[in-house]
């Protein structure tokens, strides 16, 4: 596996995002210098065939083109719309994750990120992935604003405390790659860096199986974050309430995820990370219609990687065949 890179003007392009953001950001550096010296020549020409001069104190009147007035009015205005489709579609490709994406979980913390995959394996300052392969991290801070950077790959965004942020990304090199805190977050702020392992899909398989990676987790071996949120359900009661059948006095919870919720209000909201987060740790804010304001608030008492867990958990709870067949029925 290759070392991290040495320093360059331009980071190399390790993810299928790269190459569109590389190319968007060339060509507007081309047009942003072709305009500077096009306009820079014509202020010097102008300024030299049109200054004062014996014989020519004044200034001759000339008449205006409406086609130069026309093609100077279009010309940048198809320019403009080109590149404003262009921006766009990086953009949307950029934030748009594909629905296969591998997903894992990161927090923010003065001065380090932590990172918890699916199937239990606990990273700090370090983040393991395959190669050709969609991953998606979902992550939030514990403290104050950070930001996810991962320069070769060309994604970035805020981790901002009390919410989700996801970011993701498909690694087409293997080797190691700088990951940064990209917004200052205190005096250490420099030293929050990581290092992004890209591997081949066996050595990643083997990675995630090693024992050196069930250390990281628990002393017994590495459990899911489903099962370490099924756990945690169940020790904090929360099957009390919410009962798979819907006869609790919570909510079912069983296919929430993803699924459009009424709330008491008659708004509706989207149940997807940030709401079941929201709802964890601030359930009145937002209270389902057709049921009371009883559920605590777990703020301080569930750590960020506990919340993944649950998260997980819930997300696990699907409805079985049968009942999706008789609810499509209907």
């Amino acid at each position: 596996m290759s070392r991290l890179l040495p320093f360059s003007i331009f980071p190399p392009q390790a993810s299928t995002l790269a190459p569109r953001t590389d190319h968007l950001l060339f060509y507007l550096l081309a047009m942003s210098g072709l305009m500077s010296v096009l306009i820079a020549a014509l202020i010097f020409y102008f300024s030299v065939r049109y200054r004062r001069r014996p014989g020519n104190e004044r200034a001759t009147q000339v008449d205006g083109s409406n086609r130069l007035e026309i093609a100077w009015s279009v010309v940048p205005l198809v320019i403009f719309l080109f590149t404003y489709v262009w921006g766009a579609n990086v953009f949307f490709f950029a934030y748009t994750p594909p629905p296969d994406a591998l997903e894992l979980y990161g927090v923010g913390k003065q001065w380090m990120w932590k990172f918890q995959h699916l199937s239990g394996q606990r990273e700090i300052n370090e983040l393991h992935v395959p190669v050709g392969r969609n991953v998606k991290v979902i992550f939030t801070s514990e403290d104050v604003l950070h930001d996810l950077f991962i320069p070769a790959f060309r994604v970035k965004a805020d981790a901002v405390p009390g919410r989700y942020s996801a970011i993701w990304f498909n690694a087409t090199r293997v080797g190691e790659y700088h990951l940064f805190c990209a917004e200052y977050c205190g005096t250490n702020h420099s030293g929050m860096i990581g290092t992004v392992y890209v591997m081949q899909p066996n050595d990643y398989q083997t990675w995630l199986s090693s024992a050196a990676n069930a250390s990281l987790s628990t002393t017994t071996g590495v459990s899911s974050l489903r099962t370490q949120g099924e756990h945690l359900f169940t020790q904090l009661s929360c099957a009390t309430c919410h009962v798979s059948d819907g006869s609790g006095k919570g909510p079912s919870l069983v296919g929430v995820y993803g699924s459009k919720i009424t709330l008491a209000d008659g708004s509706t909201v989207n149940a997807d990370e940030d709401y079941l987060r929201e709802s964890i740790l601030n359930s009145q804010r937002r209270t389902v219609a057709g049921y009371q304001q009883i559920m605590p608030t777990f703020q301080g008492i569930v750590t960020e990687e506990d919340l993944a867990s649950l998260i997980e958990y819930i997300k696990s709870t699907q409805p079985a065949p049968k009942q999706v067949a008789a609810a499509e029925a209907k």
